[in-house]
């Protein structure tokens, strides 16, 4: 995501709260059912989130995940966000969540997406957090947010597969597996992000190494973020979602094509594809059991 979208998510967003949910124990035994069939609608905001209320009017829940978008963002857009996050939760899509404890940790997290029109809308609501009607109550969400104008856009790329994987993987999947995936030092993502940089870089660095294939370089992106970008990086070109994009993103991902990974990143492969963390293998497309 672009410089201005971190400073953004920063203004509003609060500090993650630190839980770790990792006993399999707690996994549901779930019986998958073909005639379980789940449809997103969008409604007034509930109770949960009336803090974000005046200038968030639409309301989506993905098992209790919360969507709120303003009320000039296309409700096609919004519909399409809530189905790319049901696909990755639920990527099967049998009507229930792959790990239960994924949405648990979502919850309790108070995770949120938050939709404008476009960018300029979503910026003037930063620069004017007056306009809420209980701004403290904001704080304790945690945010990331997503423009109607990115989403699933005529032409180019859908932002919403990353602005989402970011959300669930904050607050979701590093959570229920904070050994593998936390977004911080010391866990398994952040150890092959070391090595895809050619180093362990607390900030940007003025050049990387040549052999480095993760050459990220907003410095407004500390190791946490780069942690977060780079595991997004590596997820959705092993699913297939970045096939094509080498001229676009070459400047900070070189491997483009699950074969490239695959090869050239195989420590973030085995964390990747290591059916135990009941990550996502299709890639969202929008249109959740369809």
């Amino acid at each position: 995501c672009s410089a201005n979208k971190e400073s953004a998510a920063t203004k509003l967003n609060a500090s993650s709260h630190s839980q770790e949910i990792v006993s399999e124990e707690s996994l549901d035994q779930r019986t998958p059912d073909p005639q379980i069939t789940t449809s997103f609608e969008i409604n007034p905001l509930v109770p949960e989130v009336n803090s974000f209320s005046p200038i968030f009017t639409q309301y989506v829940s993905v098992w209790g995940v919360h969507i709120v978008a303003t009320s000039t963002t296309p409700e096609e857009k919004v519909l399409h966000a809530a189905n790319v996050m049901a696909q990755y939760l639920d990527n099967d899509e049998d009507g229930l969540p792959d790990d239960p404890r994924v949405i648990e940790a979502l919850v309790d997290h108070k995770s949120i997406l938050i939709m404008a029109a476009t960018e300029e809308e979503s910026e003037s609501i930063i620069d004017n957090p007056e306009q809420f009607e209980n701004i403290n109550e904001i704080f304790t969400f945690n945010l990331q947010d997503l423009y109607g104008s990115e989403t699933a856009p005529e032409q180019g790329f859908d932002a919403s597969l990353e602005e989402i994987h970011h959300l669930i993987l904050n607050y979701g999947w590093a959570e229920v597996f904070p050994a593998q995936l936390g977004q911080k030092k010391g866990s398994d993502i952040a150890n092959a992000m070391n090595i895809a940089r050619g180093g362990e870089f607390d900030s940007t660095p003025s050049e990387y190494p040549k052999e480095a294939w993760y050459t990220y370089d907003d410095r407004t992106c500390d190791y946490v973020c780069m942690i977060t970008e780079y595991t997004y990086w590596a997820h959705t070109s092993l699913l297939g979602g970045q096939v094509g994009r080498q001229f676009e993103i070459g400047q900070e991902w070189r491997l483009e094509t699950p074969e490239k990974v695959r090869t050239g990143d195989v420590l973030a492969t085995e964390i990747l594809e290591n059916s135990r963390l009941l990550l996502p293998t299709v890639l969202p497309d929008g249109r959740y059991q369809d």
